[in-house]
């Protein structure tokens, strides 16, 4: 069993987009030690974050992180340690533009 600790996904989505931040290859299961979500605007925003079991439709039960308000300038760690197994999506949603999401981890093969 090789353990690979590494940057799992980084992303500056579109305004009110879900995007897949980071994707659970196959044969691999993965500890996501934490997310981070910077807020680059001069206003204040919100965002998402759900996890997706076996990249299932986006619904209402996934999420972890739901409208949470982010300050002007701000940046958010969220350390949560979650398990995930192939093909168990990240999905990220920002409400605007200026907002960045990195997800950390070990991905365990």
């Amino acid at each position: 069993m090789a353990l690979t600790y590494k940057v799992l996904g980084q992303s500056n989505p579109a305004a009110t987009t879900a995007t897949t931040l980071y994707t659970c290859p196959t044969s691999t299961s993965v500890v996501l030690s934490s997310i981070t979500i910077c807020n680059q605007a001069g206003s204040s925003g919100s965002y998402r974050v759900a996890i997706r079991p076996n990249a299932e439709n986006l619904a209402a039960k996934h999420y972890i992180a739901f409208d949470r308000s982010i300050g002007a300038n701000a940046t958010e760690t969220h350390t949560i340690g979650v398990t995930m197994d192939a093909a168990d999506v990240v999905t990220i949603y920002a409400s605007s533009a200026t907002m960045s999401f990195n997800a950390f981890g070990v991905e365990i093969v």
